[in-house]
């Protein structure tokens, strides 16, 4: 728990430090959130921290339209999924989900998001070390936009903090895809 008050911190300091562009926009207030259950406040930091996440890639959705982001975000998306070196059939079908209904992956057709995702997928369970050494090669294609750099990196704790269970598989390959993108892990608190 205390990691999450980490990079809960680290993620306010992030967000003060881009600056208030678009983070008083319409529709940021975490109001429709608060109506589940009252009593799990650990489960309500995670889900207040993904929604801080979530409004931090709203505010960039404009600058996110590039092939670059798109296929990091889906090899970021992959890793993800594949941390622990398998992907059930039911988490890759959560995670495609989650993929298509991310409001700034919506930028992209949800056919070329599922096709790269699984793509991935595939690749890394076939041969984890190739798929993984495969994927970080496109993560780091996007770190020339520093925006979309730290994006990919939002996008994957996202996905990873979507069932509320942040695993040290998971904080280990998004912290390798920070070192790929020329991104400090400490910025996101991993």
């Amino acid at each position: 728990m205390a990691m999450w008050d980490k990079i809960k911190d680290q993620a306010k300091t992030f967000q003060q430090s881009q600056g208030t562009r678009g983070a008083s926009g319409p529709g940021q207030t975490p109001q429709g959130h608060q109506g589940g259950r009252p009593g799990s406040s650990s489960g309500g930091s995670k889900a207040q921290l993904m929604g801080l996440f979530k409004s931090q890639l709203a505010s960039v959705k404009t600058e996110l339209k590039s092939g670059a982001y798109r296929d990091a975000s889906m090899a970021m998306c992959a890793l993800v999924a594949a941390a622990d070196g398998q992907v059930e059939p039911a988490e890759r079908q959560r995670v495609e989900e989650l993929i298509v209904s991310n409001e700034v992956l919506q930028n992209f057709p949800a056919e070329q998001l599922r096709q790269r995702f699984n793509q991935h997928v595939d690749k890394l369970l076939a041969n984890f070390e190739l798929g993984r050494s495969e994927a970080l090669q496109v993560i780091a294609k996007a770190a020339k936009k520093p925006a979309e750099a730290r994006a990919v990196v939002q996008t994957g704790m996202v996905i990873a903090g979507a069932d509320g269970v942040f695993e040290p598989s998971e904080q280990y390959v998004i912290r390798e895809a920070c070192t790929a993108l020329g991104v400090s892990p400490s910025e996101f608190g991993i």
